[in-house]
């Protein structure tokens, strides 16, 4: 009985859980993956650990010995300023990123702050780009200021709602329908927190584009990560180290290291990241065999939204590889697909993978095997709030002009219908313009309004499909992607009748308050 009372006397095991504060990102992440390798807690990890040592750690198992999962470990904070809505979208195309963008629904860009293309050093050609940007923008300014003005008539200020919040609320809607005009190349900033496993992955992808702001973009941010740090105290370190060095120099001598170190994010886990080969030469392969499969065949009509059907895992991923570097549609590109022999469609997987080095992963298109496949046409502008549902499988189609663009209602409402279309018509004959002047392959895209439509492909889980179409069906929403939402709903319901009572949509055709966002 002695003995059973001193078992219960016995101290039983404590969990702590604390934050961490002001560790370098990489310190960090050495000191979180010793766990696995030392029974030290992380307090008395970080205190044994030293620059040089985190180093020669992260050398020996992240690059020769290819623990990747260690730079899981490391967050680092970027800002990315005064890049363009082009460049911006590439940026955040990745699965595991975290960050946010300058709203074009709730901001004021009647300022013209916009990318201009190097266009080969063709100066008559810079200058039209210049003109037609300007066009563009002062297009915005008069269009945001129209149905400002029509919503304003339209829809009165409740007595209980205060005039500021009114103004907003109605300005907001009023961007919305505007930036239907913004072209790719307006200025943008973003901030993202990302790992440094996503962010060398980001950086090899940015270097590898045939934009040359994108390529320009990954040289920033792999700078950025092997150089110092912003320090958002550094002033007042800077003034305390100089009052305390007047006071006793010797004092300050100590503290200076302490104070006034630079911190390098992460000067070892991105040290690597170059233009990945197997990219750069797999999408040039690609490009010419959808080239060649469709040969130029016109493009079939589609729905806004297909959910695709069930095929075999071959077809689906050779008509994904091949949908990626083409403007067709899913469904055009499958049929051509499996009239191939199997051999002809086993050299199109093959395309896919016949670049591969040792360390590169399969590319997105691989992901295949998902019961939800959704083939999307919409609006640049719309696509890009759905472009956030990290959770889901997209393989996006370049931007283009081909498939037309959208009109927003409130823009007939204010009687801007024409206007607006003369503005598109002129976009897309000053884009013919360059590409027939032989400009830079691509560089013609930086002129695409958000108004025109591109194709994506979106696999996912059940899960995943009613959680788009009901956040993406809200009433205070986008009107674009609530439509698109909406018939991803219908589609889900039709194919799928008994699963339909699960979703909790709200109907874009229904009568709601203009003025709750």
């Amino acid at each position: 009985m002695a003995d059973a009372e001193r078992a219960e006397e016995k101290p039983r095991p404590s969990a702590e859980v604390y934050a961490v504060y002001g560790v370098e990102p990489e310190i960090q992440a050495y000191a979180m993956a010793k766990y696995s390798r030392s029974a030290l807690s992380l307090k008395e990890s970080l205190r044994e650990i030293s620059e040089q040592k985190a180093e020669k750690f992260l050398n020996t198992f992240y690059f020769q010995y290819g623990h990747r999962s260690i730079a899981d470990l490391a967050h680092i904070a970027f800002a990315l300023e005064r890049v363009s809505l082009l460049a911006a979208i590439a940026v955040v195309d990745e699965q595991r990123w975290d960050g946010q963008e300058r709203s074009t629904r709730y901001q004021d860009f009647s300022r013209p702050d916009y990318y201009i293309p190097a266009f080969a050093g063709n100066s008559d050609a810079q200058r039209l780009f210049e003109e037609t940007i300007e066009l563009l923008f002062g297009e915005y300014r008069e269009l945001s200021q129209a149905v400002f003005n029509h919503l304003c008539a339209r829809v009165p200020r409740p007595p209980e709602m205060k005039e500021e919040a009114y103004t907003r609320t109605l300005h907001a809607r009023a961007f919305d329908s505007a930036r239907y005009l913004l072209p790719l190349a307006t200025c943008t900033s973003l901030g993202q927190i990302v790992n440094a496993r996503t962010l060398e992955t980001q950086i090899t992808r940015l270097l590898s584009s045939s934009f040359a702001e994108v390529r320009e973009l990954g040289e920033k941010l792999k700078y950025a990560a092997n150089h110092a740090a912003y320090d958002t105290a550094g002033e007042a370190k800077r003034r305390l180290y100089e009052e305390i060095g007047r006071r006793d120099p010797s004092w300050g001598e100590q503290v200076r290291e302490l104070l006034l170190k630079e911190v390098r994010p992460a000067p070892t886990l991105v040290k690597y990241a170059e233009p990945n080969p197997y990219l750069i030469e797999t999408g040039k392969e690609l490009r010419a065999a959808a080239e060649q499969l469709m040969c130029g065949s016109e493009m079939a009509a589609a729905p806004p939204v297909d959910l695709l059907d069930d095929e075999p895992v071959e077809i689906e991923l050779a008509t994904t590889l091949l949908y990626e570097n083409s403007h067709y549609s899913y469904r055009q590109i499958r049929e051509r697909v499996q009239g191939l022999t199997e051999a002809e469609r086993r050299e199109i997987v093959d395309l896919g993978v016949r670049h591969r080095g040792k360390h590169d992963e399969l590319p997105r298109a691989f992901c295949t095997g998902m019961k939800f496949r959704f083939d999307i046409l919409m609006d640049i502008g719309g696509f890009r709030d759905l472009h956030r549902h990290r959770r889901c499988i997209q393989i996006g189609q370049e931007f283009t002009t081909v498939h037309g663009y959208e009109t927003p209602e409130d823009v007939r409402a204010a009687n801007w219908s024409d206007r607006y279309a003369t503005a598109m018509g002129t976009m897309r004959n000053m884009i013919k313009q360059f590409i027939s002047e032989g400009m830079d392959a691509g560089e013609e895209q930086y002129l695409i309004p958000l108004a025109y439509r591109k194709r994506t492909l979106f696999k996912m889980d059940f899960a995943e499909a009613v959680y788009i179409t009901e956040l993406r069906t809200a009433p205070a929403g986008h009107f674009s992607y609530r439509a698109i939402a909406w018939k991803m709903y219908e589609a889900v319901a039709r194919r799928y009748p008994s699963l339909a009572q699960y979703f909790r949509v709200h109907d874009p055709s229904q009568p709601w308050d203009l003025l709750q966002r």
